[in-house]
């Protein structure tokens, strides 16, 4: 009893009452509006949706670019060196481990949801800009191909713009770990308890229980087609609660536990599941058909980038546009604020260019074999007969693509089965991280925020995957998650700014040789021990 007081106390006397108070309230008040009022909801979120995509597809297009282009600059250029910590600090994690969290956390539900299926619907409808006949050679080229454009370089950005210089202001001027520590290069360290400032982190918390609640929706809904479709199990909406409870279960135990002890260890089984599906498939699949395609798909994504970064489709509709390029670029700017403080929570110690690396190059290179051999694969059954790719998607929906992929292949019954636990442990990294930006966000940026924080926010969204599966209110909190993503698209902007004017001003102690005075200008020599309890 004394223990749970203690805890209950910590967790009042840090919570940024501000913060949790309105960003909780809202969230909760909106998410019960979806719940109440799905298809009304739905509609209008999809007006504002189409009017986003119609009007200004430009503003995302666009700073996706510019946000690819200045994280580029950033890993080959000189503010690259600069240090996220002083200057004699080791990374608090090793790579695999900060690989792992970074890459669980930042792609986890989409590459289970969108891995199989992607490049299964772009081959049915071809993208506009590739101009081939649908279910053609060069159609299964092309929709690979715009498979590694959405999930290639481009999606890992955002989280990088945000990530950065929170983490910069965080490890060297021990300002707060929230998404309004953003601007501080305009405001100043001391000056980031204002108005703006807290509206910003509002944002961040409605933008990110909006964002990740839809996400852990998706997946709940992608492990019960499992369950129905490889084991004829139909549970009702009782049942739903209790497969989204147990999940829920799972994943505050591993929050609970901190993030060296279990988000870590977590992250690191993750990417040994995945990697040891993504080789079993791709040599009991059709290899050669995969390679083929693939080599040139990769070549076609390189040397048409430009093009795919900066289409729009000025001359159509750009309705296709909008349903995906947009989508994406929108869904994962509302996951940034989450996603890109769990990245900077984690890569202190580490120059900028060895996390902007990891990202683009690391990330990037971990996912190019997966959409490459479940795309191709996909494909290649749906061309020859295999299996009916596209007929069972038409009749269960998107989250059933990867079950009869790997059931056409030899034991199919296993693969199936660590496919399904490869959802359930993205499911819980997911929710993992969110909940721990989440207690951040709302605790004024405490790095290890309490764990009752972390408790009550796992079980909201546990709770909130488990109403929006029963009541049918995913498709209207998705839209909304979507429309977040237009302000954090603008607040990027300004990320991006501010760090031009703060690495201009470190620059010339690069230029001088200086190295040890540029990766620390507080003239600080004191070495910040991370917290081994977390």
């Amino acid at each position: 009893m004394v223990k749970i007081r203690a805890a209950f106390n910590r967790f009042v006397e840090e919570l940024d009452f501000g913060v949790f108070g309105v960003g909780f309230s809202a969230s909760l008040l909106a998410i019960s509006v979806f719940f109440l009022n799905p298809e009304a909801s739905a509609e209008m979120m999809g007006r504002v949706n189409e009017f986003l995509w119609t009007e200004y597809t430009w503003v995302y297009v666009g700073t996706m670019f510019l946000m690819v282009m200045f994280s580029l600059w950033l890993m080959v250029g000189p503010w690259g060196k600069i240090k996220l910590g002083k200057p004699d600090e080791n990374p608090e994690f090793r790579l695999v481990s900060f690989f792992a969290m970074m890459f669980s956390a930042g792609i986890a539900a989409g590459i289970v949801f969108w891995g199989p299926a992607e490049a299964l619907k772009h081959y049915q409808t071809v993208p506009p800009l590739i101009g081939a006949d649908p279910q053609s050679s060069a159609a299964a080229v092309g929709a690979i191909q715009y498979t590694l454009f959405h999930w290639g370089i481009s999606y890992w950005v955002p989280y990088l713009v945000v990530a950065l210089p929170i983490a910069y202001y965080a490890f060297r001027r021990d300002a707060p770990m929230r998404v309004s520590t953003l601007i501080a290069p305009f405001v100043g360290v001391d000056n980031l308890d204002g108005l703006p400032a807290k509206a910003i982190d509002v944002m961040a918390v409605f933008a990110t229980v909006g964002g990740i609640a839809t996400t852990l929706g998706f997946v709940g809904k992608q492990f019960l087609t499992g369950l129905r479709y490889n084991f004829d199990v139909s549970i009702g909406d009782g049942g739903t609660v209790l497969v989204i409870t147990g999940l829920t279960v799972a994943f505050t135990v591993s929050v609970a536990l901190g993030v060296k002890k279990g988000i870590a260890r977590i992250s690191r089984f993750n990417m040994g599941v995945f990697a040891v599906l993504t080789a079993v498939t791709f040599l009991l699949g059709p290899t050669n058909y995969v390679m083929n395609t693939g080599l040139q798909a990769v070549g076609n994504y390189f040397v048409e980038f430009l093009r795919m970064a900066l289409y729009t489709n000025a001359t159509g509709t750009g309705e296709w546009v909008g349903n995906w390029t947009v989508f994406y670029w929108a869904w994962v700017f509302s996951w940034a604020p989450f996603g890109g403080l769990f990245v900077a929570r984690i890569s202190r110690g580490r120059t900028i260019r060895q996390v902007v690396a990891t990202a683009l190059i690391g990330a990037t290179a971990a996912t190019t074999p997966w959409f490459l051999t479940m795309g191709g694969s996909a494909i290649f059954f749906e061309r020859n007969g295999v299996a009916p790719m596209l007929e069972m998607v038409a009749e269960y929906g998107v989250s059933v693509s990867g079950f009869p992929l790997f059931g056409a292949l030899p034991f199919g019954g296993v693969l199936s089965a660590v496919f399904m636990l490869l959802v359930v442990t993205f499911f819980i990294t997911s929710a993992d991280s969110s909940t721990l930006a989440l207690g951040m966000l709302t605790t004024g940026g405490k790095q290890h925020p309490s764990t009752v924080n972390r408790v009550i926010w796992g079980a909201l969204m546990g709770g909130l995957a488990s109403l929006l599966i029963v009541g049918g209110g995913i498709d209207a909190l998705r839209s909304s998650a979507i429309i977040t993503g237009f302000p954090f698209a603008v607040i990027s902007v300004v990320a991006i700014a501010g760090m031009a004017l703060e690495f201009q001003r470190v620059d010339p102690l690069l230029s001088g040789g200086d190295e040890s005075a540029a990766t620390d200008d507080t003239g600080s020599s004191e070495r910040m021990v991370p917290n081994d309890d977390d």
